[in-house]
């Protein structure tokens, strides 16, 4: 069941030792399921509950609770698990600070991700108290997102799979996109082509809307059926091995409008300018300048949106997106290796008129490579 050779996953936990001692940190607790995954295979939705690895001393260990003890054997590389136990007035925090201390870790200093939904606000709580006076801690939480943003060869083999994997549901979308079909079919259908194609269930929800709702860029729930003259927002991940390739597209249904056509022009461009930037050595607040200027000078401002993208890759719920964002002044400087999704969103709410394009690259030496086969014309249906 590991998605990965023992001697890429060593590699990975040397990357996580040597970077802990770097920053004079004695081990780690790591709460991201995403973290998890990248340093063991651990794969699971327990993370809805309180499960806790812990790096330092020999091994990593495992706490978590019986539901998920098969799926860490089965699924991971870690063969220390231990259980904290459910019952009535149950605190794994205190199952942790007795770990810890048997471990030998009591009076070091530790690392710990909070900035996950891996870790809620009130298991926090409990953490802080229970192991006040144990260990100290310090909030580590930009570590691992660090070290995920360069992908190795056998990630960036999981990404192109995953992204073929999209441009089949995007297939299926267009296939069955006209007046008269509802939107629960074209869902079903690009789903299903993922599925069909090995793939897995992607960290969010797929974003669908027509008519007014396609000016909307999350999930909402409820279906129509789309008009004779209608648009349709589409945004969706193909994943595998829950490495993501994101698409987003504006389709029109019917005869385009002049208004369309002409956001559809400036959002390629816009597009295309942003991935003249995504070049190695370039800080990726560089790349939303691109879409800043792109957008405005065609008289879009009111229209864009205030970061065009983000990093990808291994994800869990409740969402595909990586911390590392396209937004004024972001300081990320872009490498080989890392992939990003690109989105030019723009919603006239003048004309309740939406336009999307958005597509996944990969950072090479010479510049980015679309992992995508489809083109970014506009698609009538």
């Amino acid at each position: 069941m590991l998605h990965f050779t023992p001697e890429e996953f060593a590699a990975r936990r040397c990357q996580a030792e040597s970077e802990l001692s770097r920053r004079g940190l004695d081990g780690m607790l790591v709460f991201a399921p995403e973290s998890q995954f990248w340093l063991t295979g651990f794969d699971t939705f327990g993370f809805c509950f309180f499960q806790c690895l812990v790096i330092g001393g020999t091994d990593l260990v495992l706490l978590t609770r019986s539901a998920d003890m098969r799926q860490a054997e089965l699924t991971s590389n870690v063969r220390d698990i231990r259980i904290w136990k459910d019952r009535h007035g149950a605190d794994p925090a205190k199952d942790l600070a007795e770990l810890l201390r048997d471990l030998g870790l009591a009076g070091k200093r530790l690392g710990i991700e909070t900035d996950t939904h891996g870790l809620t606000y009130s298991n926090g709580i409990r953490v802080n108290n229970a192991l006040d006076g144990v260990v100290e801690l310090e909030d580590a939480s930009d570590l691992f997102p660090r070290l995920r943003l360069i992908k190795s060869e056998a990630e960036i083999a999981y990404t192109r799979t995953a992204a073929e994997l999209a441009d089949r549901a995007f297939d299926a979308a267009i296939e069955l996109a006209a007046p008269g079909v509802d939107e629960g079919r074209i869902l079903a259908a690009m789903q299903g082509a993922i599925f069909e194609g090995g793939g897995d269930y992607p960290g969010n929800e797929f974003i669908i809307g027509s008519g007014e709702h396609a000016l909307l860029c999350r999930y909402a729930s409820g279906r129509r059926t789309l008009d004779p003259s209608d648009q349709l927002t589409l945004e969706w991940a193909g994943t595998f091995r829950h490495y993501h390739a994101v698409m987003m597209r504006t389709l029109v249904i019917g005869d385009a409008s002049p208004h369309q056509i002409a956001l559809s022009n400036a959002a390629r461009s816009a597009l295309i300018s942003c991935e003249e930037r995504l070049r190695p050595g370039t800080p990726m607040g560089s790349v939303y300048d691109a879409h800043r200027e792109s957008l405005d000078t065609a008289g879009l401002s009111e229209s864009r949106l205030n970061a065009c993208g983000y990093s990808l890759g291994a994800r869990f719920s409740p969402s595909w997106m990586e911390p590392q964002m396209f937004f004024e002044g972001a300081d990320t400087i872009i490498r080989p290796g890392m992939v990003f999704f690109l989105h030019m969103i723009i919603m006239d709410s003048r004309t309740q008129t939406a336009m999307c394009l958005g597509r996944t690259s990969l950072v090479t030496r010479d510049g980015p490579e679309s992992l995508s086969r489809h083109g970014l014309d506009l698609i009538t249906r």
